[in-house]
């Protein structure tokens, strides 16, 4: 009767789940729900309830000869809470199970393995966990050592299932039981400690639940827990090479150290699983900048460096992945210089563990943003074994970023010239299927083309005639730039552009696109070629129109008008086209060009560089001298704060001055006032003060010190007849005094209070021309262009150039810098962030 009763109004209803193979037996688990359902008299549900149960299927039977398919319909027979139409899938589970490696052998030839226990896949106990039966685990946290071990494992199913946690965040209980055995005995047994941590980083898995593990103070001590195991680790390393060193001296200890390794083996491999979660939560946790910060200041990266020594390939990863977060930070990477992270991370190089090789790369491309760190990854060797990697799919964008980052220092970019790296980014850059090359492996191009060796091989074979087809097929800015940079270069590279020059003159003249416009006229710029026939690519390309057309102010981009100058320049070195410039008006198009863009030093350095070419030839000489204000322009630029300015004026005006005896006297004048500055300001400071504000018509003349200077003789001591003849130096020091531009006075031997005093202007001030305008302004070196190469060379030959694919415009240009005439490749390097 009581049976009936329970019949009828208690109502069970089972409902399957997923099945799904064991992680470490030779077992299928079904996952299924049960629901009871309680019922009224009149059979209506007065109350229910569902738990989510498993079964555990253990095949026995199941080895490498065993008929999979036989075998799952006797499982689907047996168990009620498998459906029959799964057959199929119970067959494949079974297939998986008998495949799986580690999996079952043939029947006979292998002796059931140990099972080991790993935190990340199972636990050691075959129940299974229930939400419901938490108190009863916690109360098995107060037992002996191995009832700890079994609750900590239960609550750790509980945990592993992501629709538990919320329900197990607010059981306050549960948790602080956890933290307290965490905290008072983790010294006790690896396996419990590694269980209670893996519960909290079920919870540092979710962003929401950071709280929980932050109140409990379980992020401090897992640090602490770490740092120990390190220590430990490094002592049972110690104690195992002294046994060693005793069995190779007595071998009757041999097999006492046989069995101290195997011991040392099975608790590595336990440790390894604790570390591994352990840095997983800390991993987790840094996702808070905040908590970062905290474990950065309690030494996080000194004890991730020194889990770099450890050889299980997941807590590798882990360790490298928690580094490269760390290193985007400036303090963080500084740091990891000082230890040696990079020569550790280039041991990793190449890795048999492709995740492990991914990160470790990752982790390399944030650490050579750095000067110091691209040094050392050379020294270590680095270079080939990239190279080796370039050209692998899944690494070659990582790559070819940080042999990027090395190329940008000139010194390194001979060192792969000795490797493949030539040939391998040439056979990519051909074969790139897509329009434009990738950005990553042409910026690693262009500045590799900026060394000769390099461009040597570049062109080797049919290297020049393919790339320059491909530009000029595609429109490829970034490419045409990679040939502007081996245009560069003397020699038979240079020589081979030749062929390409009618093409190049079409582009820059019909071509609308400007960045692509900049490159080619680029390339011609650098085409200081003697046997070259400037004169007829001037007149079958119409360049002069062109060039007239970009040079006026306000009409074009300053990039190409920059180019276009260089261009002019390197074109006037030959006679014939410098007197078609002459005729064609471009010279006062230069000047008046040279009024706007004053503040341009590129732009000022590069025209006065078209008027030192364009004085070189007799016939343009003069229609500078006699029919334009040039000259004066140069002697007012002269004094330039730029060097190189000053420089190229100076030796314009010299040539000048032997060819124009009017130039020359004033030119001379001009000099002696600027070196002897100082001196005539504070003679002009001598007179009365107090006349200075009376009215004009008290002074005997407007203008007592203007003039011709060296027909002024009281302004010389002693006789002024002998001053210059006899070459006596005064106490001015005019007797040395030569107009090829030589000092004729030390300020030095007057007070420098008094001429401070005196001087009203700093002499090194940009000064303001004949038409007012010119202004004052600074130099920052490092951005201007440097015409000391046309200078030396007449047909304008430059140095090697770095170019950063951010700015479209400096492929072949030459830029000053505070050590020389080149440029330091690493002004020009970018910090996008990590990858």
């Amino acid at each position: 009767m009581q049976g009936e009763d329970e019949a009828r109004f208690l109502k069970r209803k089972v409902k399957g789940g997923t099945i799904d193979v064991h992680p470490n037996q030779n077992a299928l688990v079904v996952n299924y729900e049960l629901e009871a359902v309680i019922l009224g008299e009149m059979g209506e549900p007065m109350m229910g309830e569902r738990k989510e149960c498993q079964k555990v299927i253990r095949l026995k039977s199941l080895n490498g000869g065993t008929d999979v398919s036989v075998l799952a319909k006797e499982v689907v027979d047996k168990c009620s809470l498998i459906h029959p139409s799964r057959i199929p899938e119970v067959e494949q589970l079974l297939y998986y199970l008998q495949q799986r490696k580690g999996g079952p052998k043939d029947a006979g030839l292998e002796k059931k393995k140990k099972k080991e226990i790993d935190p990340f896949d199972s636990n050691e106990f075959d129940e299974s966990a229930n939400l419901n039966d938490v108190e009863e685990y916690m109360e098995l946290l107060y037992d002996d050592t191995t009832s700890k071990i079994k609750g900590s494992s239960m609550i750790l199913q509980v945990a592993r299932n992501p629709d538990n946690l919320t329900e197990l965040a607010q059981n306050e209980t549960v948790l602080s039981a956890l933290s307290r055995v965490l905290r008072e005995e983790w010294k006790s047994s690896t396996e419990l400690t590694t269980n209670i941590i893996y519960t909290f980083f079920c919870f540092s898995s979710f962003s929401d639940f950071h709280s929980v593990i932050s109140h409990h103070k379980v992020g401090a001590m897992c640090l602490q827990i770490l740092e120990q195991e390190t220590k430990k680790h490094q002592l049972w390393l110690e104690e195992l090479e002294k046994k060693q060193q005793q069995a190779e001296k007595k071998p009757e200890m041999k097999k006492e150290y046989e069995k101290s390794y195997k011991k040392y083996q099975n608790l590595l491999k336990k440790q390894d699983h604790l570390m591994r979660v352990g840095v997983y939560l800390l991993l987790n946790l840094a996702e808070d900048s905040k908590v970062e910060i905290k474990m950065k200041n309690k030494s996080i990266i000194d004890l991730l460096v020194k889990m770099m020594k450890r050889q299980n390939m997941e807590l590798l990863i882990l360790v490298v992945s928690f580094l490269k977060k760390l290193s985007i930070f400036k303090d963080n990477k500084d740091q990891m210089k000082e230890m040696e992270v990079m020569e550790k991370a280039a041991q990793l190089i190449p890795a048999q563990n492709d995740d492990l090789l991914n990160i470790a790369l990752r982790l390399i491309l944030n650490l050579t943003f750095d000067t110091e760190m691209r040094d050392k990854a050379v020294k270590c060797g680095l270079i080939p074994k990239l190279v080796d990697l370039i050209s692998l799919e899944h690494h070659s964008v990582v790559v070819t970023c940080i042999l990027y980052h090395i190329s940008m220092d000139d010194k390194y970019r001979s060192y792969f010239s000795y490797t493949d790296c030539i040939p391998l980014v040439m056979k990519m850059i051909l074969e790139n299927p897509t329009d434009r090359v990738e950005i990553e492996l042409i910026a690693l191009a262009i500045n590799l083309a900026a060394n000769r060796r390099n461009a040597q091989l570049i062109c080797e074979g049919n290297g020049l005639r393919l790339l320059m087809r491909r530009a000029i097929k595609f429109k490829d800015p970034l490419l045409m730039k990679m040939l502007r940079n081996i245009s560069q270069h003397d020699g038979p590279t240079k020589s081979e552009f030749v062929n390409y020059i009618s093409d190049l003159a079409n582009i820059i003249k019909n071509f609308q696109e400007e960045e692509f416009v900049v490159e080619c006229v680029g390339i011609l710029g650098n085409l200081n070629i003697p046997e070259l026939e400037y004169a007829m690519m001037l007149k079958e390309y119409d360049l002069l129109n062109f060039i007239k057309s970009k040079i006026v102010p306000g009409v074009t981009e300053d990039d190409l008008v920059l180019e276009v100058i260089i261009m002019t320049g390197t074109i006037a070195s030959d006679e014939g086209c410098a007197s078609l410039l002459a005729e064609s008006g471009i010279i006062h198009d230069l000047i008046e060009l040279l009024k706007e863009k004053q503040v341009d030093d590129e732009l000022v350095l590069q025209i006065v560089y078209v008027f030192y070419q364009m004085v070189f030839h007799q016939a343009t000489r003069n229609v500078i001298v006699k029919e334009t204000q040039a000259p004066a322009y140069l002697i007012d630029l002269m004094h330039d704060k730029n060097e190189e300015v000053r420089k190229v004026c100076d030796n314009t005006l010299d040539i000048i001055s032997e060819c124009d005896s009017d130039w020359c006297s004033r030119i001379t004048l001009e000099k002696f006032r600027w070196h002897n500055s100082q001196w005539l300001q504070m003679v002009e400071g001598t007179e009365n003060p107090e006349e200075r504000d009376m009215p004009e018509q008290y002074f005997d003349e407007e203008n007592p010190y203007g003039g011709d200077l060296f027909s002024r003789t009281d302004l010389f001591y002693g006789n002024p007849d002998e001053a210059f003849e006899n070459g006596e130096d005064g106490p001015g020091g005019y007797g040395g005094y030569n107009t090829a531009g030589g000092p004729i006075d030390d300020p030095n031997n007057y007070p420098s209070e008094y001429v401070r005093g005196v001087m009203s202007t700093d002499p090194y001030d940009r000064p303001i021309t004949a038409n007012g305008q010119r202004s004052n302004m600074s130099l920052d070196a490092s951005q201007q262009r440097s015409a000391a190469g046309y200078f030396n060379n007449s047909y304008g030959s430059s140095q090697d150039d770095d170019v950063d694919i951010d700015y479209p415009n400096y492929g072949q240009q030459q830029y000053v810098d505070d050590y020389a005439y080149g440029r330091d490749a690493s002004m020009y390097g970018r910090n996008p962030g990590g990858y």
